[in-house]
């Protein structure tokens, strides 16, 4: 398996000669045959499915609770710095320069952890933990800029909004009215880049021209942005479920479920920021 974000590339589909691939699964579990961790001594027998007999339960092997338990201590590790630097690095007039400039160092180095990891076969904890501090020091610096300048609650409707949209992604795909096939998941993709190339060149154009850039991030092209920037979570939300799945489906090493965690981590974050941004410019405008 590997990260799945709209930043970085994933696994955990099937593979074929050593090129990541996908092979869409049977309604009742994976695929036969497309285990992608067929060398794990731990993984189901070729054949076993979702709902089926299965290998007996080993320590080793990836689990929902592991899931779970990863994810809570990196999303924990992001709120705990974010409401560290709301506190610590205040955005008034008087110190707004400074807290700006370590907001965006630490989404800098937050991205820069986040690459390192990406390109790793094997997760490393450490550089995922680093990440999810960097990142949390940055929504913590913009949140209360957001909240200070625009609108006191504009922060808890975003974060209830990133819940929302979980909680529906979830039930959606538990229910089947999600599925991740070979289409969709080309589809996310290339949705996703062309996104990440619009708003790479709008960044370009504030830099070098000052102002909005083209106007992609403000105004009612900025929030048809950030809700197309919200679905495209919402898509990833998805992949990241079918992730977890396949990985347990197919008995995943155990430490594979640090990169689930990294891959939910860093969708939940793109909803939040992206669900902030739409908040602040409709609450902006009134």
């Amino acid at each position: 398996m590997r990260s799945s974000n709209p930043v970085f590339s994933r696994r955990g589909f099937s593979r074929d000669n050593g090129h990541a691939g996908f092979t869409a699964a049977p309604a009742g579990g994976p695929a036969v045959g497309t285990n992608p961790y067929a060398t794990n001594p731990y993984a189901p027998q070729q054949g076993t499915q979702l709902g089926g007999p299965q290998a007996p339960a080993r320590a080793d092997v990836m689990t929902i609770d592991d899931v779970v338990a990863r994810t809570a201590m990196t999303l924990g590790t992001v709120v705990l710095t974010a409401v560290l630097s709301w506190v610590l690095l205040p955005v008034d007039d008087a110190n707004l320069g400074t807290s700006y400039g370590i907001a965006i160092g630490a989404a800098l180095i937050a991205f820069v952890f986040a690459m390192i990891q990406s390109f790793k076969r094997t997760p490393v904890p450490a550089l995922i933990f680093a990440y999810a501090a960097f990142e949390g020091v940055f929504l913590g610096v913009i949140s209360n800029a957001v909240s200070t300048y625009i609108s006191p609650g504009v922060v808890i409707q975003a974060v209830l909004g990133t819940m929302a949209v979980f909680a529906g992604v979830l039930i959606a795909y538990k229910m089947r009215w999600i599925r991740v096939t070979r289409r969709f998941y080309g589809f996310v993709m290339a949705a996703a880049m062309g996104f990440l190339i619009l708003m790479a060149v709008n960044a370009l154009f504030a830099l070098f021209g000052g102002g909005d850039g083209l106007g992609f991030r403000s105004g009612g092209l900025g929030i048809l942005f950030g809700v197309i920037g919200i679905i495209l979570g919402a898509c990833f939300l998805a992949l990241d479920f079918k992730q977890v799945e396949d990985g347990v489906a197919y008995g995943a090493p155990r430490e594979e479920s640090w990169l689930a965690a990294f891959g939910l981590t860093v969708t939940l974050v793109w909803i939040y920021t992206e669900m902030l941004r739409v908040l602040s410019i409709l609450q902006g405008n009134d």
